[in-house]
């Protein structure tokens, strides 16, 4: 049972996937850093304050921290809250990271070379026909 797991384990897709977990992992934090250090700075500009932190409290007192401007964590301690700026900020991370998912996935399946159709076995049906008619006329 252990040289079974053992070719189970060193197989070539096992270690492959195993990589392309990491190398995701990896990718995900880049375009996390991305999204929160290039592009919601750029959209927070635009909106005039910190996206990340843009919430709607449920109770009374976490409408009063909203209109005072505090951030999303003390709000959270003062009451529930919609965190909408979190979710819309972990959504476009999602559609990049899907997109160039996409776009490698595209990109493989154009290097893989198309394999040749395979030779067909023998005369079709027809060509029996034709034959077995070809050789009564010669009779």
């Amino acid at each position: 049972m252990l040289k079974e797991f053992k070719e189970f384990a060193l197989k070539g897709n096992l270690i492959d996937m195993a990589i392309a977990f990491v190398m995701g992992g990896a990718f995900g934090k880049i375009v996390s850093s991305f999204i929160d250090g290039m592009i919601m700075p750029v959209v927070g500009l635009i909106q005039g304050k910190d996206f990340s932190n843009t919430y709607f409290g449920l109770n009374a007192a976490a409408k009063a921290a909203s209109a005072a401007g505090e951030s999303l964590v003390k709000a959270k301690e003062v009451g529930p809250v919609i965190a909408y700026g979190q979710f819309i900020t972990v959504a476009i991370e999602f559609l990049i990271i899907a997109f160039v998912m996409f776009m490698v996935v595209k990109g493989m399946n154009k290097l893989k070379k198309s394999e040749p159709a395979p030779a067909p076995a023998g005369p079709s049906n027809e060509e029996k026909l034709l034959t077995e008619i070809r050789d009564a006329l010669k009779k």
